[in-house]
This record gives C-alpha cells, sequence and structure tokens, in this order.
C-alpha cells in the first residue's frame, strides 16, 4: 500500500522550532518531487514547500522564506524533513506530506496525501 506518513508535529512556542518529517512506503519516491501544504482553520489548504525529485531545488512560499527548510534524506530518498524555525502563531495548522506534484511556479499538488500533522505555534 503506498502511503505517506508524517511525524514531528506538536507544540512549539513563538521563535522556536520544529521539525516534520514524511516518510514514503509501498514505492520508491525517488524519482518524484515531494512538498508540504498546511491548512489551518477556517482556511484553504496551502502550499508550504517543495523539493525536486534530486534534493537540488527548493520552492516555499513567501510567509516562510528564511525561516523553514525542506530537505531529502540523503540516505533515503524517500524521506523528506520540513525544519521550521522562527515560528509564528500563524504557522499554527495541520501539516500535509505530499508527492508527485509540482512545485515550483504554478502548484499543482499530487494525488498522494499523507494523513497530516497538527502543528500549534503558542505566542
Amino acid at each position: 500500500q503506498v502511503q505517506l506518513v508524517e511525524s514531528g508535529g506538536g507544540l512549539g512556542q513563538a521563535g522556536g522550532s520544529l521539525r516534520l518529517s514524511c516518510a514514503a512506503s509501498g514505492r520508491t519516491f525517488g524519482n518524484y518531487a515531494m512538498g508540504w501544504f498546511r491548512q489551518a482553520p477556517g482556511k484553504e489548504r496551502e502550499f508550504v514547500a517543495g523539493i525536486t525529485s534530486g534534493g537540488s531545488y527548493t520552492y516555499y512560499t513567501d510567509s516562510v522564506k528564511g525561516r523553514f527548510t525542506m530537505s531529502r534524506d540523503n540516505n533515503d530518498k524517500n524521506t523528506v524533513h520540513l525544519q521550521m524555525n522562527s515560528l509564528k502563531p500563524e504557522d499554527t495548522a495541520v501539516y500535509y506530506c505530499n508527492a508527485g506534484g509540482v512545485y515550483s511556479g504554478a502548484v499543482y499538488p499530487g494525488v498522494l496525501w499523507g494523513q497530516g500533522t497538527q502543528v500549534t505555534v503558542s505566542s
């Protein structure tokens, strides 16, 4: 069964850091671009970050540039991470991992989604 599993969410403080991980299983995702999206209560799901299949290029929405860093595990291309620094209360959302989409320029998410992990940032 092909699936994406997120981990690492939780409660953070404003100015602090959290690290999310997404592990893909059931298929080799090394040739797929992967991305992170988030959805806050009452809002639409939005793009956060994306990374190319080789991990050489990353893309970010403006609100997280300079604070979030997406990376691909060097030893396991099926795992990606989202390092979130300088957290803000407005980063509070459910964060979803996505695979196989387009994440540069016009963003088109892939069809495969994780179950989501909650990130809550207190002020």
